[in-house]
């Protein structure tokens, strides 16, 4: 099963936007869809479902809810999407989503990433190990 350690999960960020990089133009064209955070959501849940990945999305907590999460045999990846400047690292550590998951003996990672409804692509791509 595929996973991104530290090491690795920039190049998740290189995938994503290669994703993003590659959806020709002109599906946006008179469609605001790249106002909506829930575009960018919908691609990358699509892509980590098309790798086998077990994931929730909108993750309910007690709190709030989790974008997405990714279990994999030995991480857990606590993702949250923001189209803007919105700080969505932040996000996750504001609302405690982590305490959903911290009787897991997996290796947890924060995850947010920004999208910047202009160019249709990732402006800021933020992790950290829990």
């Amino acid at each position: 099963m595929m996973h991104y350690m530290m090491g690795e999960i920039e190049n998740l960020k290189k995938s994503l936007d290669s994703i993003f990089a590659s959806i020709p133009y002109n599906n946006y064209t008179n469609n605001p869809i790249a106002d909506y955070e829930g575009f960018y959501a919908s691609v990358i849940y699509v892509y980590f479902q098309s790798l086998g990945i077990d994931i929730v999305g909108e993750d309910v907590t007690s709190k709030g809810r989790i974008d997405l999460t990714l279990k994999l045999d030995d991480y857990i990846y606590i993702v949250e999407f923001k189209v803007g400047k919105e700080n969505a690292l932040e996000q996750i550590k504001q609302k405690g989503y982590v305490q959903k998951y911290m009787s897991s003996a997996k290796q947890i990672y924060l995850v947010g990433i920004n999208f910047d409804r202009e160019q249709r692509c990732i402006s800021g791509f933020e992790w950290e190990k829990c």
